[in-house]
């Protein structure tokens, strides 16, 4: 009992220690997540920030040479093309964190299962103790009560 026990035990701290690192990989894939959408939000603004800047430039009344217009063209389509990579950097980071919560949830109901074995067996030798410890005092009570007669 005390071999299967000592495994469990190993079992229970090494499953534990799966558990938190598992955790901690999935708050590092969380983190990056975020700093991908924040890094996506700066550039959209950047985006809308130029927009609003050539839109002003291009007003009604306004004159911008072609050189110019081929500038801001350029510079749109670079920016665009960032954004793309970026949304596709997030995909990437979105289903690494689905992946980690996966196995994360895989340790944890592990971890679970072997919680509740541990305490089954706790419960089991319990169980064994009393009925050991019944057998004696049933014993003890027999012997007194066959010398009292």
């Amino acid at each position: 009992m005390k071999k299967f026990k000592f495994q469990l035990e190993t079992l229970l701290k090494v499953t534990k220690r799966k558990k938190d690192d598992a955790e901690m990989k999935f708050a590092e894939a969380s983190r990056y997540l975020e700093e991908c959408r924040a890094q996506l939000q700066v550039l959209m603004r950047e985006l809308q920030e130029v927009q609003e800047e050539f839109a002003a430039m291009t007003g009604e009344g306004k004159k911008i040479t072609i050189g110019k217009i081929m500038i801001y063209n350029q510079f749109f389509n670079w920016k665009r093309q960032q954004i793309e990579q970026q949304q596709q950097v997030i995909l990437k980071a979105t289903q690494d964190k689905q992946q980690k919560l996966k196995t994360l949830m895989q340790i944890m109901t592990y971890l679970k299962s072997i919680e509740q074995l541990k305490e089954k067996r706790l419960n089991e030798y319990n169980a064994q103790i009393l009925f050991e410890e019944q057998k004696t005092l049933d014993e003890i009570g027999l012997q007194l009560h066959i010398r009292n007669k």
